[in-house]
């Protein structure tokens, strides 16, 4: 079969936009899970916001005691040291990398605030997030205070 350098442009013109739209979409729909994380946060929702992690004894967290896994593990982590709504206080991320090492995971750069009468709280994480099932999941966090 013979293609014309016309006809491989135009397949090219046809296909890149959505690979880029594909692309695209990975970043705008991780937001979009962050930030109903963090509204389920800020309504002192800790079992809301434990809904984007990955439910499995697999899901990994390191935070400043080290690393631990699973999903009942780190609620109950989240639970202990936010045990009050002052504890908790007001969440807000800001997202400051992004790459995609495979078609199904992202791996996100951040900056995570925490708005509290009894003292503001801030730091950095990491994300992994995969695709499970059709939905974005985070499998691993490594969060640090600052």
């Amino acid at each position: 079969m013979r293609f014309s350098l016309l006809s491989i442009l135009l397949m090219i013109n046809l296909l890149l936009p959505k690979a880029l739209l594909a692309q695209q979409a990975g970043p705008a729909e991780i937001q979009a899970l962050l930030d109903k994380q963090s509204t389920a946060w800020n309504k002192g929702d800790l079992e809301g916001y434990m809904q984007f992690y990955w439910h499995s004894d697999s899901l990994l967290f390191i935070g400043k005691n080290g690393p631990r896994h699973g999903w009942q593990t780190t609620l109950d982590a989240y639970k202990k040291g936010y045990p009050t709504r002052a504890n908790m206080g007001q969440l807000d991320f800001t997202l400051l990398e992004w790459r995609q090492p495979a078609p199904d995971a992202w791996f996100v750069v951040g900056k995570w605030h925490l708005k509290r009468v009894i003292g503001d709280l801030q730091g950095y994480f990491t994300l992994l997030l995969r695709k499970i099932d059709g939905v974005w999941k985070i499998v691993a966090d490594h969060s640090s205070s600052s």
